[in-house]
């Protein structure tokens, strides 16, 4: 977990998830879909510049939902679907 607020949390996330679908053949480009879950939904405007900072256009649709809890503490989690064919 990295100190800071949900943006923080998020770029540590997205870096993260980068590195997973590099291992499994895949890129940024390749995500369809995401879901941002926030535990304060007035974080959703720093969170969505940690987006579009990350992200390309066109980007991924993305679902931004408000939860009351996050595990370990965390203001913030992303899920991301992604889509790359086999060669």
């Amino acid at each position: 977990m990295v100190a800071g607020g949900a943006a923080d949390q998020l770029r540590q996330a997205l870096v993260n998830a980068r590195r997973v679908l590099a291992e499994a053949g895949a890129t940024f480009d390749q995500v369809v879909k995401a879901t941002l879950f926030l535990v304060d939904i007035s974080d959703f405007a720093p969170c969505n510049e940690v987006w579009v900072e990350a992200f390309e256009a066109p980007r991924p649709t993305r679902s931004a939902v408000a939860v009351a809890q996050l595990p370990m503490g965390a203001r913030a989690e992303v899920e991301l679907w992604a889509y790359a064919p086999a060669d």
